[in-house]
């Protein structure tokens, strides 16, 4: 397995870049820069393709409707460039709380949307002058629009023709699509042990009809990171995040996550979680989240319970693991878990 960080939305971004940039010589392979509604993730990965020379730069993830897909394409050739082929393109449908509430677009036919972006960007990257009629019309139709609009190419030239693409997505049909058409996979909230009973299915049939040439799909998944007899403890600093995306990313009956922590068979816990965090109970929502779920999810305790964890995740299919090091000192953990892989 690889090893990889993420740098969350929270706090001073600036800071955040740097500790993540100071793990690249303790062996981290890449960092994922997230955006939702806080800084955009370009400014911050162009940041990091400054202060890096061998880690990969990626998105996770840029939403598939607060952009054109040629921008996101433009996006990922132009950090390509500046790091000399080391950019991930991660891209993902966001949910309705974010693409409507924040960006003000309508939340629809999200699978569609992400198989174009997928499309284009690949035939972008490949130079070829886009005309492409779907959901996106790239150039409008006859009728729209002023009627200048023609099929153009990139102006510029990438440094690869191929950038990866993954793709966040936690439904079946999401996963499925996934399985075929990326080059990596992003799945949240990722318990190994309940992987195959989840997605098992959606990946295969995916899978079957992939192109032999995309080679096999990555996986990337993770969490917490702490090595110690005491370390078992900073599992709970999973529950606020827990508990914003079961109770608080999206309302009863539209919300990805509680739908995952129910196929995982909690059930009744993320009823809870939910019902608590739409009431405004938040601390009652974080109290709800099963200490079971926080040991799946992440990888905390002593070095054999940790080292059982990454072998989990291994066994599962991960190929990248998603690690974040908590503890004075950070490089030493990534050192530790890479020496064992």
């Amino acid at each position: 397995m690889e090893l990889s960080t993420p740098l969350t939305y929270a706090g001073n971004p600036r800071i955040a870049a740097d500790q993540a940039a100071a793990l690249e010589p303790a062996g981290l392979d890449a960092v994922w820069v997230a955006e939702a509604y806080g800084f955009d993730s370009p400014t911050i990965m162009g940041y990091l393709a400054a202060r890096t020379e061998r880690l990969r730069i990626g998105s996770a993830i840029l939403n598939v409707y607060s952009r054109t897909p040629a921008l996101i394409a433009q996006t990922a050739a132009g950090l390509d460039a500046l790091t000399g082929g080391r950019a991930l393109l991660g891209i993902g449908a966001s949910g309705p709380q974010v693409v409507e509430g924040w960006h003000g677009r309508r939340y629809d036919r999200p699978l569609g949307r992400t198989r174009e972006v997928i499309e284009l960007s690949r035939r972008i990257w490949r130079r070829e002058v886009i005309e492409h009629h779907g959901i996106t019309d790239l150039p409008l139709p006859p009728g729209q629009g002023t009627g200048l609009g023609k099929p153009l190419k990139l102006l510029t030239h990438p440094v690869r023709d191929t950038i990866p693409v993954y793709v966040a997505a936690l439904g079946p049909a999401n996963v499925r699509m996934t399985a075929e058409l990326a080059d990596g996979w992003l799945p949240f909230l990722y318990a190994p042990e309940h992987a195959a009973k989840v997605w098992g299915d959606s990946l295969a049939e995916g899978a079957a009809r992939r192109d032999p040439a995309l080679g096999p799909l990555s996986v990337v998944a993770g969490g917490l990171l702490a090595i110690g007899e005491h370390a078992a403890d900073v599992r709970d600093l999973m529950r606020p995040t827990v508990a914003l995306y079961v109770g608080g990313m999206g309302a009863k009956g539209r919300n990805f996550y509680y739908d995952l922590v129910c196929a995982y068979g909690y059930e009744a816990e993320a009823t809870a979680i939910q019902e608590h965090y739409l009431a405004g109970r938040k601390k009652d929502a974080e109290a709800a989240v099963p200490g079971e779920l926080l040991e799946l999810i992440s990888l905390a305790g002593p070095e054999g319970h940790v080292r059982d964890r990454v072998e989990a995740f291994r066994e599962s299919g991960v190929t990248m693991l998603d690690i974040t090091p908590v503890g004075p000192e950070p490089a030493r953990l990534v050192e530790r878990v890479r020496s064992w892989l």
